[in-house]
């Protein structure tokens, strides 16, 4: 009976797609808990290169079921475009079932979230205009509408009524754009309710009784702990918890279920959006970086915009380790830093006006601005190793590197991506 969370440990686009294809070798079901088609999960293998934004990182399983929960904001549209694309690439079609309590990403949600990010201009928040806050203010303002609802078209049309009044207020007065109509969305939504229909199951039902018969379950979590709405870098955050609590609660499981928890945690730092950003480089030193990050770059799998880069960050990373209650840890993207003679590792932050010369715990979003990192160099292997299987085959130096990054977390490293693909994984006993 084993569940696992895979979940982030920084700001997202640590690696967990890469992670939870490899460990979906051995699983029987991948279950997205929360988020949207906000953030790509990126997967290269022998079919190509494939940046999933609604489906589970599993799809490439033949013998996984792929589950949508509940907690999850469900883009319908880019769900049966990125099938297509499967389709296209020559891929088997997936085992795939979607919650029919999960709710739906609306054409005015994403149009909300742009005209938001339009109107505050240089104070924005970088959002993905993937309607993510409107969807999420929706849900916990009980206006949403559920994948159930779609098959009801009466009660499908009041909840749509109910739902764009308050939206055509902001839409006509505030952004002065026409009001939406339900009368419009509605062909919309039945239509779309046909292509979801084969896919829509009681999904709560479904896990538990995988779940009793001792099914081996990964639960997929989307962006990283700093992001999360609670105790990440508030208001530059995410809409939706992305910490491994919440897991349960999104996939419809009980929180005793989960057994694991990997902290998905990369060599060094990155990010796409706003936000303060405590070891980030510029320049040439952060395009170098940037340009030999992962299998093509640092470039967001979702928005295509380059993202921000800076050395590895103990302090915010020991504090995502802490709470995503990480049982170990997978390192991902080391591989990456075989150019470096020295490798710098921010191992404190200098608050202005802090008692302490030097903090070692991550401040709250006010005093994340004038935070300095305080850096200790390493040393560089400078050499290719992405072709190591095992650890012993690994330099000295980045073994080295390894145990900084656990006696740092107190976090125990359970593997190594030295590269891409799901092979170039090395396993920790």
């Amino acid at each position: 009976m084993r569940v696992t969370a895979i979940v982030g440990a920084n700001w997202g686009d640590e690696g967990k797609g890469k992670i939870t294809d490899a460990m979906a070798t051995d699983s029987a079901f991948v279950v997205r808990f929360q988020g949207g088609s906000n953030a790509g999960h990126t997967i290269l293998n022998e079919h190509g290169r494939f940046a999933l934004h609604m489906l589970p990182s599993g799809v490439f399983q033949p013998q996984v079921t792929n589950v949508i929960g509940p907690g999850a904001a469900l883009d319908t549209e880019t769900l049966l475009s990125e099938l297509a694309e499967l389709k296209a690439a020559g891929i088997p079609a997936p085992k795939l079932r979607v919650s029919d309590r999960a709710q739906l990403v609306l054409p005015v949600h994403r149009a909300l979230d742009g005209l938001e990010e339009d109107r505050l201009g240089s104070q924005g928040f970088g959002s993905t205009r993937r309607g993510i806050a409107p969807f999420y203010a929706d849900k916990y303002a009980k206006l949403g509408i559920q994948v159930s609802d779609l098959f009801d078209e009466n009660r499908l049309r009041i909840r749509l009524e109910k739902s764009l009044t308050t939206k055509n207020v902001l839409l006509e007065n505030l952004y002065g754009t026409p009001a939406a109509e339900a009368t419009q969305l509605l062909p919309l939504l039945l239509e779309l309710a046909e292509k979801l229909r084969p896919y829509v199951d009681d999904t709560t039902v479904l896990l538990h009784e995988a779940y009793e018969s001792g099914k081996t379950i990964l639960l997929e979590g989307q962006l990283g702990a700093l992001r999360d709405p609670d105790h990440g870098i508030y208001p530059f955050t995410t809409s939706s918890s992305t910490l491994a609590g919440y897991a349960s609660v999104g996939a419809g499981l009980p929180p005793y279920a989960i057994a694991n928890i990997i902290a998905v945690v990369k060599a060094y730092s990155s990010c796409v959006g706003a936000g303060p950003f405590i070891t980030e480089l510029h320049g040439e030193e952060a395009e170098t970086l940037r340009r030999l990050g992962g299998d093509s770059g640092e470039y967001g799998a979702t928005t295509g915009r380059p993202r921000r880069v800076g050395w590895f960050d103990a302090v915010a990373t020991r504090y995502g380790c802490r709470l995503q209650g990480a049982t170990t840890i997978a390192l991902t993207n080391i591989d990456v830093l075989g150019y470096l003679t020295e490798i710098p590792v921010c191992i404190g932050y200098q608050l202005p006006g802090s008692i302490e010369p030097v903090t070692k715990h991550f401040p709250v979003s006010a005093k994340l601005d004038e935070a300095r990192p305080v850096y200790r160099m390493l040393p560089g292997w400078q050499s290719d190793i992405s072709g190591a299987r095992r650890l012993s085959e690994l330099p000295a130096a980045a073994r080295s590197y390894i145990a900084f990054v656990e006696e740092t977390t107190g976090v125990k490293v359970g593997c190594v991506s030295v590269g891409p693909r799901r092979e170039q994984t090395i396993w920790v006993d």
